[in-house]
């Protein structure tokens, strides 16, 4: 994990402001084939009681984002996404151990996701902070028709997941 640590000196994780909503948006643009419009991101960052909006800058320029819907005691990843050119650098890895990181702090019981079916390295990562495959949602995603694979995890508030969070986070 040394590659985390010394990414970690690099990326600053921080709150989704307003004015990065324009950069998110371009990013979202190579990573999605459709993308939230301005004014629905814009109307998430005003909901901080059942929402997590974060960016991640690396040296200065936003590479990635991620969000967190909080509905009664679970956590719903809306989104990790790292661009292009900074992916399988740990950026993601970053950005996934903080909503984890968040849900534990929120008191959350279990976290969910939908990730494409043919989203290999995502679906590994997310397998290494604990999500496990629960179903599919078959024809999920509108752009081509493919699958989604639902992943839950349940064990939030426990000691394992922590320790599963400082392990993926290159934290322990």
């Amino acid at each position: 994990m040394r590659t985390v640590s010394a990414l970690r000196a690099r990326v600053r994780l921080r709150p989704m402001v307003d004015a990065d909503v324009d950069v998110v948006l371009a990013l979202d643009a190579f990573v999605h084939p459709t993308v939230w419009s301005p004014d629905f991101m814009r109307s998430q960052l005003g909901l901080q009681d059942s929402r997590t909006n974060l960016v991640a800058d690396l040296d200065g320029v936003v590479v990635g984002h991620a969000a967190l819907l909080v509905v009664a005691d679970e956590g719903h990843v809306t989104s990790v996404a790292v661009a292009p050119e900074n992916q399988r650098m740990g950026v993601g890895r970053l950005l996934l151990a903080a909503l984890c990181g968040d849900a534990r702090h929120r008191g959350l019981a279990a976290m969910t996701l939908e990730v494409r079916v043919s989203n290999v390295a995502a679906i590994a990562l997310y397998r290494q902070f604990g999500f496990a495959p629960s179903g599919v949602r078959p024809g999920y995603y509108a752009d081509n028709g493919e699958d989604a694979l639902i992943m839950w995890i349940h064990d939030v508030g426990g000691p394992d997941f922590k320790a599963r969070l400082d392990g993926a986070a290159g934290n322990g």
